[in-house]
């Protein structure tokens, strides 16, 4: 019996995602673009609201620091390495930050991330945006790893770190109906290799966050944001050398903040930036063999060129 019940549902399956395709997905479509344009007209306006930054003493976070002090919010920038944090608020005050507080915490202890969410509320009394951006990434092909162990903390950060953070600003958040931006990476999806753990960690994260979104839909707004390679100090030169990525194209930190606070004005669900991502999201999809030929071709030429 529940192999025909199997049989007749692999039959309808078919049919109702051609039907889905043809006469569903041009409507969403117009629906999607038509929302943007009356979003980006009347986007949500930031001046005193209060944003906690995870990862906020370089790269993604200190420019998203930037950018949201140019809008007039209150900022909490967490990270390890506090001398570079207090350079940060620094800038960020004169950019036109209404009050910025900095907390040294490491995202992949709990009672850190719980003293951040404290120290941020007992200072703001509010909490309306979490900024889940703290990262890390070690490169090298799995079967070289020596110590599987060294490579535990990228989990840790990457992945507990955000859900650490969050747990504890949940209360806040659902409070005055915030929102969370997640700074996930097209490596959930485009798998290169020499990144299998780091990979593996955004995998885990997005579909956290992907089930938190419908379990916290009417108090919570999530926006995933998909980042292919940024220029930041995570990719620098030597480090993509050793991965053997140094072709892919980096996007602009600058650019990337930029677009992650007005997805976030917005109201978008979803970002992927730079926006030429999608399509190479479209080939992983539709055309998984000849994307894993061309991954596989990168790293037997890398291998080679190495030797």
């Amino acid at each position: 019996m529940m192999d025909l019940i199997h049989n007749f549902l692999n039959i309808v399956s078919v049919i109702i995602s051609v039907i889905s395709f043809i006469f569903i997905l041009p409507i969403l479509s117009l629906f999607r673009v038509l929302r943007f344009c009356i979003r980006s007209v009347s986007p949500e306006k930031l001046a005193g609201k209060v944003v906690l930054i995870t990862g906020a003493s370089s790269g993604i976070g200190e420019h998203l620091a930037y950018e949201y002090a140019k809008h007039g919010a209150s900022l909490a920038l967490v990270a390890r390495r506090e001398d570079l944090l207090a350079a940060v608020a620094m800038k960020a005050k004169e950019l036109g930050a209404l009050e910025v507080i900095v907390i040294k915490a490491d995202v992949s202890k709990l009672q850190d991330c719980k003293r951040l969410v404290d120290e941020t509320i007992n200072h703001f009394r509010k909490l309306n945006y979490l900024i889940n951006n703290a990262g890390i990434v070690k490169i090298g092909l799995f079967e070289d790893k020596r110590f599987i162990v060294d490579h535990a903390s990228i989990m840790d950060v990457n992945f507990w770190g955000s859900i650490y953070a969050t747990h504890f600003a949940l209360p806040y958040l659902t409070k005055h109906k915030g929102r969370i931006i997640v700074i996930g990476s097209t490596g959930g999806w485009f798998n290169m290799p020499g990144m299998s753990v780091y990979n593996a960690s955004k995998v885990a994260q997005q579909s956290f966050f992907e089930t938190l979104r419908i379990e916290l839909a009417s108090n919570i707004r999530i926006t995933m944001v998909t980042l292919g390679m940024v220029a930041t100090p995570l990719a620098k030169d030597e480090l993509l050398d050793k991965g053997k990525l140094w072709w892919i194209p980096r996007y602009s930190v600058e650019g990337c903040a930029k677009a992650i606070v007005n997805s976030g004005r917005r109201g978008d669900e979803y970002l992927t930036a730079p926006t030429w991502m999608q399509s190479v999201f479209l080939g992983v999809m539709l055309l998984p063999e000849i994307m894993n030929t061309v991954k596989q071709v990168i790293l037997i030429t890398s291998r080679k060129s190495s030797s």
